[in-house]
């Protein structure tokens, strides 16, 4: 099947190799972007906002490829997670997290020929208890700093430390190549 060719606006190597794992055709092309939002929002307004605010950068640069950005963000008792500050700080998410429910919401944008195509998706994920050693043992090997929530379920804490998942595991690693995927057919 012929699908659009993507610009991928994301330097995350998690997106990159979900792309190709579904053998579609991108190029990454990466402009800075304020990812701040306005007070007030849910988890799933701060995500899709800021996947569009990512995509606005590009409006009026493309022809016929689509504009791929994403927003991947952790909430957990009305608090949303992003990245952490430093490896003190993802400490103290992870701690948070440990033997509780949480959500990853990622938000995405497409945008083709002027039109912003936005939606997301919602993972619940369950959480054995972590101890603290285990916690500090994983930020220092694996330096999660440039994830959500402070963690990769493709890693060590997600291979060990996550009981169950309802949703989109792809959602979780970072883009719902599900979604994504029949997103792109309809643009055809």
């Amino acid at each position: 099947m012929s699908l659009p060719k993507i610009i991928l606006a994301s330097k995350s190597p998690r997106r990159q190799e979900l792309l190709k794992q579904m053998d579609v055709e991108f190029e990454i092309v990466l402009k800075e972007v304020d990812e701040s939002y306005p007070e007030g929002l849910t988890p799933e307004e701060v995500a899709v906002y800021i996947a569009r605010k990512k995509a606005e950068a590009y409006d009026g640069t493309v022809n016929d490829e689509v504009v791929l950005t994403a927003d991947t963000i952790v909430t957990i008792d009305n608090l949303i997670l992003g990245k952490p500050n430093d490896e003190a700080h993802a400490v103290e998410m992870l701690k948070l997290l440990s033997g509780r429910v949480h959500k990853v919401v990622t938000g995405v944008c497409m945008l083709h020929k002027g039109e912003y195509n936005l939606f997301h998706d919602v993972s619940e994920v369950f959480f054995r208890e972590l101890t603290e050693p285990e916690i500090v043992s994983y930020v220092s090997r694996y330096k999660p700093l440039d994830k959500a929530g402070s963690y990769g379920i493709q890693e060590w804490v997600g291979i060990t430390a996550i009981e169950r998942i309802n949703g989109s595991y792809t959602n979780v690693v970072g883009l719902p190549t599900e979604k994504v995927y029949q997103q792109l057919k309809r643009l055809q």
